[in-house]
């Protein structure tokens, strides 16, 4: 363009002015992007990168939306039905945190074309409260969501997080018959770069570590498989390319899955992925003292269970011949299953 030509106008309102904002001791620890920043210290970082004491942070303009003709602007806040909806979602509160049973198909935050997530409606219906995200889960993932009520317990958490103190456990339907038991899959993830607004992750030795459980609970024949999956680590869709890697997609994911087996469950009513946050557990770190929280199965997962019933048969069970075979050739009765810690 001739540098005599003017620049094309964008649509929308002004622009707010560049900000600086220098981090306290109090914000140190987060995560950048909770922060809702785009430069620390001058320079760009990752957005997984821990703001520090001092951080200087650039917070560049953002073009306001503009009013239209009857002077009203554009949203500035979640909408009511998704503040009563949130809301709804709460299962557990007291002074430290608020735990949810997250909807499927609501982002925990905004962004990626989403202009209010789960947090943005918290913290606009509880606007006198320093609310911030423990962990997230994906848009299409429903149950167990985290969100601390004040940057103590926030920082207690990230640390309990880190050294592997959380335990975390869902609930997923796998295409095909698992026939690998109770497996440990430590395999690396890797992030790739954004392809039309989406991150894609995949397995690559220079990846973070990553480890997930998989554990079957119910078999559907050949169909499917209802998986327990605990997840010491919580990468970034870890659960979805770990049991890809496996051989086994999660049922309804149309990123990492089997598309004739998605189009299969579809018409047993499957409409997102079926992946569900069961449960959280953890000791409060200082006391000790046990945390337990739990979400049942949603109804639209529930039925598409009860479609495909004709089926199931439970991990446990084997055919009579096989057992008769199995006691035989060990000379006893068949051992109890062993308890499960989490």
């Amino acid at each position: 363009m001739n540098s005599n030509e003017a620049a094309p106008q964008r649509p929308g309102g002004a622009k707010t002015p560049v900000t600086l904002r220098t981090v306290t001791p109090d914000e140190a620890g987060q995560r950048i992007d909770n922060f809702l920043m785009r430069h620390v210290n001058r320079k760009r970082v990752a957005a997984e990168y821990r703001i520090q004491d001092g951080d200087e942070v650039r917070l560049p303009p953002v073009r306001l939306e503009a009013a239209d003709e009857f002077g009203r602007e554009g949203p500035t806040r979640p909408s009511l039905s998704l503040l009563e909806l949130i809301e709804r979602a709460v299962i557990f509160q007291d002074k430290h945190l608020l735990v949810l049973d997250k909807p499927a198909g609501v982002a925990v935050h905004g962004g990626s074309g989403l202009s209010f997530g789960v947090i943005e409606a918290l913290r606009a219906s509880r606007p006198r409260e320093t609310l911030e995200l423990v962990h997230r889960l994906d848009r299409d993932t429903s149950g167990c969501l985290l969100v601390a009520r004040d940057r103590a317990t926030l920082t207690a958490l990230h640390a309990l997080i880190r050294n592997g103190g959380m335990h975390k456990t869902y609930l997923a339907l796998v295409a095909g018959s698992w026939q690998l038991g109770t497996k440990r899959i430590d395999a690396p993830l890797a992030t790739d770069n954004r392809q039309h607004g989406e991150r894609h992750v995949r397995v690559a030795a220079a990846g973070k570590e990553s480890v997930s459980v998989f554990k079957p609970v119910q078999f559907f024949g050949a169909l499917a498989t209802l998986m327990e999956v605990d997840i010491p680590t919580g990468r970034t869709h870890q659960i979805r390319v770990h049991a890809s890697f496996a051989g086994h997609p999660l049922l309804g994911d149309d990123k990492y899955g089997d598309r004739e087996r998605n189009a299969e469950l579809k018409s047993q009513g499957l409409k997102r992925t079926f992946l569900h946050a069961q449960s959280v557990a953890f000791d409060w770190p200082g006391s000790g003292v046990p945390f337990h929280a739990s979400a049942p199965l949603p109804a639209e997962l529930a039925a598409v269970l009860d479609a495909i019933t004709p089926l199931k048969r439970r991990a446990s069970e084997r055919p009579k011949r096989a057992r008769t075979s199995a006691k035989r050739a060990a000379g006893q009765g068949t051992a109890k299953p062993t308890s499960r810690s989490s």
